[in-house]
């Protein structure tokens, strides 16, 4: 079983269980903008197939997107705080050991884009994840870090989650056009 068949099964799971939709969803995102773990966990799909099950279910919007909004952020917070305490230690660990050119790359990233690159980060992939880490290494500031990362994790879920249900819907008069 690979993991897009488990994303599926997810998916399918809060199909059937929608109660379950807040917390998996805040399982999901806290995993994808964790370091570390969101390169063995690309849960970004998981979360656009949950916001077009949205439209189809009565999913209430609200809930869920605090939930990922609050995953996110928490991710990034722990992946901030795991930076600070270890440092360039970080750099020893695996996956960061075997591409010693991560840290200086992100460490330039964020020089260059301050808070910013905690915003851009958090909708490009890889970046989603180093960016707090490298923050955290390299000492950016607590309070500012914490506000770009709470107000780019309440965006970022809304994008996924309204991306999700607008090509639900996009598909459904697709499909029911297509049937005509």
């Amino acid at each position: 079983m690979n993991l897009d068949d488990y994303f599926q099964a997810v998916v399918e799971f809060v199909r059937v269980h929608d109660a379950w939709a807040v917390p998996i969803v805040f399982a999901l995102a806290f995993g994808e903008s964790l370091a570390f773990i969101s390169l063995l966990i690309p849960a970004w799909g998981a979360l656009v197939a949950i916001g077009a099950l949205r439209g189809v279910s009565g999913i209430d919007f609200v809930p869920v997107w605090v939930a990922g909004s609050l995953g996110a952020a928490c991710g990034d917070w722990l992946s901030y705080w795991f930076g600070a305490t270890f440092k360039t230690s970080v750099a020893r660990m695996w996956p960061l050991s075997r591409y010693p050119a991560l840290i200086p790359r992100g460490e330039a990233f964020v020089n260059r884009w301050g808070v910013y690159a905690v915003v851009i980060g958090r909708f490009f992939g890889p970046l989603r994840a180093a960016v707090p880490l490298v923050a955290g290494i390299f000492n950016m500031a607590y309070w500012p870090f914490q506000f770009a990362n709470f107000a780019s994790a309440f965006l970022w879920a809304a994008v996924l989650l309204e991306l999700g249900d607008f090509g639900g819907h996009l598909t459904a008069w697709l499909w029911h056009l297509l049937a005509k």
